[in-house]
């Protein structure tokens, strides 16, 4: 944030131009924020224990295959339709190179920002949040402090830099929010599967990293907030109505793994 990259009080250049130096300037702090502070945490307050239990979530795989076709093709197809309900014609067919390129770059996604992030909101605070207040407030407060500590990055060149428009800031705010519904309910209803959150996650960025561009050329670059805010408030009412606004949370089994399927409630 204080680098040439951002408000330029450090005179310092992250290096590998605009894509590299995202990598090189945010990941690293991005691995000691969400995923350290939970381990350390964990750790610190449950001790082995709860480590096995974190281990548990990060490596549950084993679910239904339909599980990985539902995030796999829901969120592209969701943002699609935003994308062409914001005016566009339509999308472009995607050329053999984004095709080729789409998951490969899903997986560095996840090792990324996936892995980064998730351990520390979906893994750490939604369950302990959930079992103290509820569904419904854990999701708005882990939504909130999601949202929160993405803001210092729109100080940066990375996220638009400090003359960023304050309706963008609160679009990405109310969307962090709103998708924090959808990523709760799959977070309960998988048996609290660290996988699938993170691919649902990552999905989003995945789309608009690689085929936004190809798809959507007559739209521009920023037009990316709007639409994922759309498929958020859309999804966060979907999945507040279809379950009464209880999520999928089932306190009795709060940390036994389900029937992996993606109905139910």
């Amino acid at each position: 944030m204080l680098s040439e990259n951002g408000l330029g009080v450090w005179h310092f250049t992250f290096p590998g131009g605009s894509s590299g130096s995202q990598l090189t300037g945010v990941l690293p702090g991005a691995y000691l924020g969400p995923i350290a502070s939970a381990l350390l945490l964990t750790g610190l307050t449950e001790g082995r224990r709860g480590l096995r239990t974190w281990g548990r979530r990060m490596t549950r795989f084993r679910l239904s295959w339909r599980w990985y076709v539902a995030v796999l093709l829901a969120v592209p197809a969701a943002l699609t339709i935003a994308a062409t309900a914001l005016g566009d014609r339509g999308p472009t067919t995607p050329t053999a190179a984004v095709l080729a390129a789409y998951l490969p770059g899903l997986v560095l996604q996840l090792i990324t920002t996936g892995l980064a992030e998730e351990p520390g909101w979906r893994e750490f605070a939604m369950p302990r949040a959930q079992e103290r207040f509820g569904p419904l407030p854990a999701t708005l407060l882990v939504g909130v402090l999601w949202g929160a500590w993405h803001l210092p990055l729109f100080l940066t060149e990375w996220g638009g830099g400090p003359h960023v428009p304050l309706a963008k800031v609160g679009a990405f705010l109310t969307t962090t929010l709103c998708f924090s519904f959808a990523m709760t309910w799959v977070f309960n209803r998988s048996g609290e599967s660290m996988p699938l959150v993170m691919l649902m996650h990552t999905s989003v960025n995945n789309f608009f990293s690689v085929a936004w561009t190809a798809m959507f050329p007559r739209l521009p670059d920023d037009d990316t907030t709007y639409a994922f805010l759309l498929v958020s408030v859309a999804a966060a009412l979907l999945v507040l109505l279809l379950t009464r606004g209880r999520l999928g949370y089932r306190p009795t089994t709060a940390f036994e793994p389900v029937s992996a399927s993606p109905s139910g409630r």
